[in-house]
């Protein structure tokens, strides 16, 4: 039968997969940190950082769970592991000490920590492996290509949010945000160590 692959689309579901991880991965509310990465790396590939974050999800959605346990890891242990390095972005952007340098190859910092954990963070990995279990397939892959793209677009228009902000306007917005990045950080970290 022609165009099989689409008997199982559904608006509704595409839909709410998409929404859903677009609040997890919250690309507008990491601008701030992303601003913050680029003032020191000088240039985010916004095609680097959304390939290296689409093949991590994809990775996820196709092998997560028998890839952490190869590795010998748990999905909690995982999630630590993503608290912790966001707790430090958290941290420099509230003190205003560099504890994440990039390295000379420019493309480092570009996969981690903007591809990993800002944008295919634990949250959103785990996120996309307990979807299956509740939409279709096809659905979840049209949810995740569409907010690679959004990803995509908002790294590309970086420079212009800069611009519209300006030095006062980045300065503040990267206070405010640092200490949320530090709840959310403490807040994913004490959902996984069982406080």
């Amino acid at each position: 039968m022609p165009f099989a692959g689409l008997a199982h689309f559904s608006f509704r579901e595409t839909l709410s997969v998409t929404l859903t991880l677009f609040a997890v991965i919250d690309i507008l509310g990491s601008i701030p940190v992303l601003l913050s990465l680029k003032s020191k790396m000088g240039k985010i590939h916004a095609g680097l950082a959304t390939g290296v974050s689409g093949f991590l999800i994809l990775l996820f959605f196709f092998a997560g769970a028998p890839l952490l346990d190869v590795l010998g890891l748990d999905v909690g242990s995982f999630a630590i592991a993503g608290a912790i390095v966001i707790f430090i972005i958290g941290l420099e952007m509230v003190l205003g000490h560099e504890i994440f340098r990039s390295e000379n190859s420019g493309s480092s910092g570009n996969i981690v920590p903007i591809a990993f954990p800002l944008i295919a963070g634990s949250g959103t990995l785990t996120t996309v492996m307990s979807l299956k279990a509740a939409f279709h397939a096809g659905n979840i892959l049209l949810g995740i290509l569409i907010n690679l793209i959004i990803v995509f677009v908002c790294l590309r228009s970086i420079n212009f949010i800069e611009r519209l902000l300006g030095d006062s306007g980045i300065a503040v917005v990267r206070k405010f945000f640092g200490v949320i990045l530090l709840a959310i950080a403490i807040k994913i970290f004490r959902n996984n160590v069982g406080f």
